[in-house]
């Protein structure tokens, strides 16, 4: 069975021979393995031509090392003067702090000889320039010592707000304009509506309330035709420099910045001082001047002693529901004969001629009126002398506070 099989796989290969065999081709027996090593020849003379080559190439060589420390200083002088450019507006500055401009080839070109100039020949010569500075803006750096740091970069927003990019817009200003209004005629029905002990805490607990509201008196007073202060001030400057004038309820004290300039005496009493002029006090209550109601042995009768005051003033100022117990007080400090001027909106008037009578009743002679004004109506009075009162005929002339009406305002 071996031989059998021996015999099928022969036939089977030279078949296959026969089968593939192209005619043309024919295949060696054993492929033939070549070394791919150089071979080098067993004795390597140098001949004299080949030597005569090497001195020549090192001549070369010295050459070129002796020369490169001039081509170095010609390298130098041209990184010390760069060339400039008129279409380039990049600015460089170099080693020196000299400020020139370059173009974007040339800054390629003095990049890459900075770069070759890593030679060591170069490199004891020559400078690298400094690079360009970036466009691009630096970098915030967060540090924990931020406020020092912060405080000096930050914008100084004090002095922004007065500049007029800090202003409001039209629409911002009327806002506020409307806003500070409302807080005005808030403040003002309060003191026309509360007692005068009360508005004083008011002042007291904030004294902001005091110059909010006289913030938007003065805006009211641009709209009138005229100012009662103001005719006080004309008025009062033909009196005599010794004159002593009671500005109660002065507000910003008007009358004795335009007065005392001129020689005039004015004492000006608010429910807040203002450090100057005005001098804090309850005018329904009792003044800080001296003055007393009752009479001394040789004092005219009914005419009270000791006091200092020729002229009292009340502009626009008879605000709270006790304002009798003011014209009580009034009375008190002024010297005999002394004069009694009383401005009021005219629109608070129930009974004009009632308002006389009760005034009078104090110890004043009616002198005038004058109503000629839209707004206000001006009184004057002088001070007479008066019988004493039981405190029941006080109690019922002090309740007569309702003679003269709130000023409210209409609600928007």
């Amino acid at each position: 069975m071996r031989d059998v099989d021996v015999i099928r796989s022969q036939a089977f290969s030279i078949t296959s021979m026969a089968l593939f065999q192209v005619p043309g081709w024919s295949v060696p027996a054993a492929p033939v393995t070549e070394s791919k090593k150089r071979k080098r020849p067993a004795h390597d003379t140098a001949t004299p031509e080949k030597i005569t080559t090497a001195q020549v190439n090192v001549e070369k060589l010295m050459k070129r090392l002796s020369g490169g420390g001039e081509r170095a200083q010609k390298n130098t002088k041209r990184t010390e003067r760069p060339p400039r450019d008129k279409k380039s507006n990049l600015a460089v500055r170099t080693g020196e702090g000299t400020e020139v401009k370059e173009s974007g080839r040339q800054k390629e070109r003095r990049t890459k000889r900075s770069a070759v100039g890593n030679h060591p020949a170069a490199d004891a010569t020559t400078r690298p320039p400094i690079n360009p500075p970036s466009k691009k803006k630096p970098k915030k750096s967060r540090d924990k010592d931020g406020p020092r740091h912060a405080a000096a970069q930050s914008p100084n927003y004090e002095q922004a707000e007065t500049t007029p990019a800090a202003k409001l817009t039209t629409l911002q200003s009327g806002m506020k304009q409307n806003l500070e209004g409302a807080r005005f005629r808030w403040v003002n029905e309060l003191l026309y509506k509360s007692d005068s002990v009360e508005a004083h805490n008011l002042m007291r607990d904030d004294p902001n309330v005091f110059a909010e509201y006289h913030k938007g008196f003065r805006h009211q007073v641009e709209s009138w035709p005229s100012n009662p202060v103001s005719h006080y001030i004309t008025s009062l400057s033909s009196y005599p420099s010794s004159t002593v004038i009671a500005d109660l309820g002065c507000g910003d004290a008007a009358l004795a910045r335009a007065l005392i300039p001129k020689g005039f005496t004015v004492l000006s009493y608010d429910l807040v001082s203002d450090g100057a002029f005005v001098a804090e006090a309850d005018i329904f209550g009792r003044l800080p001047l001296p003055g007393s109601e009752d009479d001394q042995p040789g004092d005219s009768a009914g005419q009270g002693h000791a006091q200092v005051v020729n002229v009292a003033v009340f502009a626009l100022s008879l605000m709270g529901t006790n304002w009798p117990s003011a014209i009580r007080e009034a009375w008190r400090v002024l010297r005999p004969g002394g004069e009694l001027k009383i401005a009021e909106v005219a629109s608070r008037f129930t009974d004009a001629e009632q308002f006389n009578s009760t005034i009078a009743s104090f110890g004043f002679r009616f002198k005038s009126t004058d109503d000629s004004n839209t707004h206000f109506t001006l009184f004057e009075f002088k001070k007479i002398p008066r019988k004493a009162k039981s405190d029941k005929e006080w109690s019922k002339l002090l309740s007569r506070g309702d003679l003269l009406k709130p000023c409210e305002y209409k609600r928007r």
